[in-house]
């Protein structure tokens, strides 16, 4: 018999759920932001004939932070420092969305064990720190979404004035490690709608491996995610149930894809910095290229050299010194870690590097801008509801808003 808790995490991470972290419980953010919705004949009272069937849009354009890191097990100490990397003074964002692999070692305990929740606290310290040091300007950010499997971490961050219009928050996880299910490699996916525009971000890690083969492996990772990722319907008959559903997708992680060169072909060429050869021979590139694995997505110009693999806090690769002798696999420089995406209105403004020496990995980041459109009866409905409120206004059918609005103005003909 498998012991219950590998049961769990086989069962468990097949569907999606809204168990998930976030700052504020459902209950205070409904508390803290609004009154509870009035009925139709209160709607009309707020807004005119016009207004209540004025069904124009406008368009609200944000800035979206995505990271993606590879921590080698490293928890963050007290005197991390992520300020100049989420670079909010000088660049600020709507949304932060970072996403982390091997946020704990991937041993036999954590594979198996229960959740540790002490890794994921810690990153949120982190994070929410950086985001709210005191002197910045924006208004408060709060995690309204932080999901972990094994070593696997997503979290969101909005300020508060956007929490109003998010709405259908959820999360599912799905395992490709031991066995094929358990969570050692595979993704953590969450998704919400931002004024009704769905968003989704698939947090992933790979198969590793340099043999020739194995990249094939890593293509049938992707195809398993895409295929098993499902969410729970929500209020609104149109939720997204699936990763491709979703109007904006954006795809973070140690995807370990590799260089398909011999070792020292690789090397060679990175000594001399020719990343444009190297690139001609990247493995996701090749695969994207070819339609083999997620087609139909897109990643922008890689103008930074190799994230991976380093030798510990050290600016030199894994295998270039005397740390070949002591038996361990060697792994040739490679862009294993990337961000892709697919959907029409997010446009890429950044694809960049970091320098953190915290692991074998750098962290890599990208900022996009999507246009979102917005109601105009709903968006001056927005600032007295919750978002949860909101959204059951925003389902009130044309039909039901029409009578109503017809009911009062038939009263004050009468009175005539």
């Amino acid at each position: 018999m498998w012991p219950k808790s590998v049961v769990s995490k086989i069962l468990g991470k097949r569907f999606g759920s809204n168990n998930f972290v976030a700052d504020l419980s459902r209950a205070d953010m409904e508390t803290a932001l609004a009154p509870e919705v009035p009925g139709l004949e209160q709607l009309s009272s707020y807004y005119d004939t016009k207004s209540l069937l004025d069904h124009r849009k406008e368009t609200h354009n944000y800035k979206i932070f995505v990271s993606t890191w590879n921590v080698g097990g490293f928890a963050p100490g007290d005197d991390l420092s992520i300020e100049d990397w989420l670079d909010i003074r000088d660049n600020p964002c709507n949304i932060y969305v970072l996403g982390f692999q091997e946020a704990v070692p991937l041993k036999f305990s954590t594979v198996l064990g229960s959740e540790n929740p002490t890794i994921q606290a810690k990153w949120n310290a982190v994070i929410g720190k950086s985001l709210n040091r005191t002197g910045h300007k924006q208004d408060k950010f709060h995690c309204i979404m932080s999901k972990q499997m094994v070593g696997i971490l997503v979290t969101i961050w909005v300020p508060s004035e956007l929490l109003a219009c998010i709405s259908h928050p959820s999360a599912s996880c799905v395992g490709c490690g031991v066995m094929g299910y358990l969570g050692n490699k595979g993704s953590v996916t969450v998704r919400f709608e931002l004024h009704g525009t769905s968003f989704c971000f698939v947090c992933t890690h790979l198969a590793s491996g340099n043999r020739q083969a194995d990249h094939i492996l890593r293509n049938s990772n992707a195809a398993e995610i895409l295929s098993r990722t499902s969410f729970p319907g929500g209020p609104s008959l149109h939720s997204s149930r699936k990763i491709l559903d979703h109007d904006r997708v954006i795809l973070l992680g140690d995807l370990n894809y590799q260089i398909s060169l011999p070792e020292a072909t690789t090397r060679s060429l990175v000594e001399r910095s020719e990343w444009n050869k190297l690139l001609e021979h990247d493995q996701l590139k090749a695969e994207l290229g070819n339609g083999r694995v997620l087609q139909g997505w897109q990643e922008g110009r890689i103008d930074f050299v190799p994230t991976y693999k380093y030798c510990p806090n050290s600016d030199v690769y894994y295998g270039t010194g005397h740390e070949n002798s002591k038996g361990g696999r060697r792994r040739a420089p490679a862009w294993c870690d990337r961000i892709i995406w697919r959907g029409e209105g997010l446009k890429q403004h950044l694809y960049t590097r970091g320098e953190s020496k915290l692991s074998d990995h750098r962290p890599v980041k990208a900022i996009f801008t999507t246009q979102v459109g917005v109601l105009l009866k709903l968006e001056g409905l927005r600032s007295f509801f919750t978002s949860q409120s909101f959204e059951q206004i925003k389902n009130v059918s044309a039909d039901e808003i029409s009578y109503s609005v017809a009911r009062r103005a038939f009263k004050f003909l009468s009175v005539d």
